[in-house]
């Protein structure tokens, strides 16, 4: 199931893994069929359209798995007559017992159609906040892919392969799955409990083990933030030490820096959810909504209100 703006690398490592499973073995083990909202073309986030094969809402009776790819949502927003039909089919393809499964933003629309509720749900890591407070009922994690019974889910990009090739080596061997992956030429297959990120020591190279540790106890105090003081007590540095760390590899002061790794965690929530500014303000360590604001406006050059009523007026 495409949906406008979807990727198309996304797509083709949903997909091209059944190909090549149909042809290392030499049968018929897959066959894909494309869906679009309607009979017009679907325009991929590349801009290329394509013309699928059928529509949602079909009878669709050979179905034995959809997997929806679309891209990640800009904020929960109303779902207009087309997102109706999407979500009344999921939900009657869910009642006949098929396997779904959500790609990128496709996991967004399989939780607005109640039915990953009680699941495990990989996301996109940038949307996770925004998601786990729309739908409380799904089970989020940062792996890389998450298959859990009836229901598939993963962050999109090369994820989608490895979570197909997981899914191929279930229904048909792991041997078969590593033919798949040989073909492709991917080193392994990564397993579904893979982090989504890059870990904190791969961002920052081949810097001190003592920053790596500053940021890490940053990252993890985002609502009560910590005093430089604070951090370089529990680091057993002194502040003077923290501070030429932070200069020397980063190019900005312990305070500085911290700063902007809480703006930009507020901003996401800000695009992402209809959380109320007020509630992200003290979410992420500021005292006041009127705090926030100015420290917002001083970082971005636009106020925390005139970013969501920018996002608005973009969607209509």
């Amino acid at each position: 199931m495409m949906l406008p703006g979807f990727s198309l690398l996304a797509q083709a490592c949903a997909i091209e893994p059944l190909i090549v499973a149909n042809t290392l073995s030499g049968r018929r083990l897959y066959a894909a069929t494309t869906f679009g909202i309607d009979g017009r073309a679907v325009k991929s986030v590349a801009q290329l359209s394509f013309s699928p094969e059928s529509v949602a809402g079909s009878d669709a009776r050979h179905l034995d798995m959809l997997f929806v790819c679309a891209p990640a949502p800009d904020g929960a927003g109303a779902v207009d007559e087309t997102g109706e039909t999407l979500i009344h089919w999921l939900h009657r393809l869910a009642s006949r017992g098929v396997m779904l499964g959500g790609i990128a933003g496709g996991t967004h629309w399989l939780a607005r159609a109640g039915v990953m509720d009680g699941y495990r749900a990989s996301i996109p890591y940038a949307s996770a906040d925004a998601f786990t407070r729309t739908f409380p009922k799904i089970h989020v994690s940062h792996q890389l892919f998450e298959i859990d019974r009836d229901r598939l889910s993963c962050g999109g990009g090369t994820a989608a392969m490895d979570m197909l090739m997981t899914l191929i080596g279930q229904q048909q061997g792991a041997t078969l799955a590593q033919r798949i992956s040989e073909h492709f030429v991917c080193e392994r297959i990564r397993m579904a409990d893979e982090p989504q990120q890059t870990s904190l020591r791969s961002r920052l190279g081949h810097a001190p083990q003592s920053l790596v540790d500053a940021v890490a106890l940053m990252e993890a105090n985002i609502e009560e933030p910590l005093t430089t003081h604070e951090l370089s007590a529990h680091l057993g540095i002194s502040r003077r030490q923290l501070e030429r760390l932070f200069k020397k590899h980063l190019q900005a002061v312990p305070s500085r820096y911290y700063l902007n790794l809480r703006l930009q965690r507020a901003r996401k929530l800000l695009r992402e959810s209809d959380q109320a500014v007020g509630e992200i303000a003290l979410a992420h360590g500021f005292s006041s909504g009127a705090h926030f604001s100015t420290a917002y406006r001083h970082h971005f050059g636009i106020s925390p209100r005139d970013e969501r009523l920018g996002l608005a007026g973009q969607a209509t």
